[in-house]
């Protein structure tokens, strides 16, 4: 799966308030992935149709304030039964000594509220830019759905 961002929504936000504080371009996705720990009160969030064959429509990345771990946020399309498999997926893929990833199905929007470390995935390195961020977890999901669709 290749990820194509010529089309992308991208926004930075207040993490408190939720506000937006700019709309971004696509170049923005060059930036450095320690610009979040340099702006520690905001998130990125990223939007593209290029995310459907992840089941997901955008993804959040943001700074832990108390672990200080580098997180993505998504909502994953798929059904509340596929719960052990992402949560073994989980498990089996993210490594490191003290991994802060939680999951909770949201009934009312039928989907998954993921947050996982990115700290925690294989290839993560902090001098990433957001882009390569962006291709990791789009892999990193992209095999948890393959995963969910070989049941």
């Amino acid at each position: 799966m290749t990820l194509n961002l010529s089309e992308v929504y991208i926004e930075r936000c207040d993490k408190d308030s939720e506000e937006v504080i700019a709309q971004e371009q696509a170049a923005f996705l060059n930036t450095s992935l320690t610009h979040l720990k340099q702006h520690m009160n905001e998130f990125v969030y990223i939007e593209s149709n290029s995310f459907e064959p992840i089941k997901t429509d955008s993804l959040s990345f943001e700074v832990d304030d108390v672990f200080k771990t580098y997180m993505v946020l998504l909502g994953l399309k798929v059904q509340k039964k596929h719960a052990p498999i992402i949560k073994a997926y989980l498990e089996e893929n993210l490594h490191g000594e003290e991994i802060y990833s939680s999951m909770m199905f949201s009934g009312e929007d039928g989907l998954w509220d993921i947050n996982i470390p990115l700290d925690n995935m294989d290839g993560f390195r902090e001098e990433m830019t957001i882009q390569d961020a962006t291709s990791l977890t789009y892999s990193f999901i992209g095999q948890l759905v393959s995963a969910i669709e070989q049941q």
